[in-house]
């Protein structure tokens, strides 16, 4: 598009609202956790990690089963798995010689469910 030929308004006024600016600067979320929410999102902006959440909302699980549940390799899942791990979205249990993994709270079902919710949306 040119807009060499356009006439483009430009505001000069540099605040319109001031009440609406002063608020929402005293209001906003810290950049650190803006910061922390956007490495969450980085983790779970992987579609394999998410099938994992979405196999471990469904049951807690070993890496053997989610390994046949998305017909993976079980060292692609246990690397996916730690990442996971890391983040704190999921946590571990041992039994004997077995590890079965689970959502490590009860916040990320509902997130989980919103984004779903979200893209299915018509």
């Amino acid at each position: 598009m040119n807009y060499d030929n356009e006439n483009i308004e430009v505001c000069d006024v540099k605040i319109i609202h001031d009440n609406v600016v002063n608020m929402v600067k005293k209001k906003i979320t810290n950049d650190t956790s803006i910061f922390n929410m956007a490495e969450f999102f980085k983790v779970l902006g992987d579609p394999t990690r998410l099938k994992i959440i979405n196999a471990l909302i469904l049951s807690e699980m070993c890496v053997c089963d989610i390994s046949a549940v998305l017909n993976m390799s079980q060292p692609a899942i246990s690397h996916h798995l730690k990442i996971l791990r890391q983040s704190k979205l999921i946590r571990y249990r041992r039994d004997g010689k077995i590890v079965y993994y689970s959502l490590d709270d009860e916040h990320i079902k509902p997130i989980f469910n919103q984004c779903l919710a979200h893209v299915n949306e018509k």
